[in-house]
């Protein structure tokens, strides 16, 4: 098993994000395997599966104009001469323009240049949309002993360019946010419960040690008969990487305003009067957090305006 992270492209947004969410990358070697080894030729099932749940992400959880949802899934095989997207550095153009908005002509127009000028790339593969944020998607792909790495990316939908990804795997021989622009541009970087520090982001949960899991990708090695490759057989199952489909419900604890200036002080001249604060919710408690506090206060006074 092996973590993967969710990634912005960092190019057109205040502050550079990403985030540690993909929770599993699981490759699954067939039956008389031990380990995910490759011949000459080797062809996998990808299985991505959104895990984007108003329970595990209750903070802001986009319901509606677009509602939480995942772009396609666009990846590559390919050597250690290319790379799709890496941590703390630049995306290219075309990377920007997928994180961004989805779309995928100039990242595919940059993956087939890499091919042509350095014969980095093995292939390129997509997957369908997932309609909401909890979903299963999948394609076919295929990798050499000289292109053992695999990378992809998916949007997560609404953002400003903030998508889902793996780095180069090897499969190899042991086989609703303003998009502002950053000047000058910022490079990859990860989002993490606590990071970027401030209560306006989505996925601030200071009190998690680490965010629960947004989703997972899992690889299946498809066995290779004498005739060809057949489908991937049902009854694979994983080994040392057992998948946890369980729902992590993250709590959410009330968020309150500063308190309001004290109003003035009412009551009859001569006798104590009272004046009076307010707050108001911010952010309203989920999954057993933290209850909202009182939102008025009063407290004793002397009238104002008495002679």
């Amino acid at each position: 098993m092996e973590n993967l992270t969710a990634v912005s492209s960092a190019y057109r947004i205040i502050i550079a994000l990403l985030f540690t969410v993909l929770s599993f990358v699981n490759c699954l070697p067939l039956q008389e395997d031990s380990v995910c080894t490759a011949e000459e030729l080797a062809r996998y099932t990808i299985i991505f599966t959104g895990k984007w749940s108003q329970a595990s992400f209750p903070k802001q959880y986009p319901l509606f104009r677009p509602p939480a949802q995942w772009s396609s899934l666009l990846g590559a095989a390919h050597n250690s001469d290319y790379n799709m997207w890496k941590m703390n550095e630049f995306a290219s153009n075309g990377m920007r323009d997928f994180a961004e908005r989805g779309e995928p002509w100039a990242l595919m127009k940059e993956i087939e240049a890499a091919g042509e000028k350095i014969q980095s790339i093995h292939g390129i593969f997509s997957a369908p949309a997932i309609s909401t944020g909890t979903g299963q998607t999948a394609a076919d792909l295929e990798v050499h002993p000289r292109h053992p790495l695999v990378s992809i990316a998916v949007r997560i939908v609404p953002s400003p360019d903030w998508f889902v990804g793996i780095d180069s795997l090897n499969l190899g021989f042991t086989f609703s946010s303003p998009n502002f622009a950053t000047i000058p541009q910022d490079p990859v970087t990860e989002i993490t419960s606590s990071s970027p520090s401030h209560p306006a982001n989505s996925f601030y949960y200071p009190k998690l040690k680490k965010l629960p899991p947004i989703a997972r990708v899992t690889m299946i090695k498809v066995k290779r008969g004498k005739l060809g490759f057949l489908p991937p057989q049902p009854n694979v199952t994983a080994i040392r990487n057992e998948i946890d489909d369980s729902v992590s419900e993250t709590p959410l604890d009330c968020e309150t305003s500063l308190w309001s200036s004290w109003g003035l002080c009412r009551g009859t001249c001569g006798h104590l009067g009272t004046k009076r604060r307010t707050r108001y919710i911010r952010l309203q408690p989920a999954n057993n957090g933290i209850p909202c506090p009182e939102l008025n206060e009063e407290k004793e006074c002397d009238p104002d305006n008495c002679v």
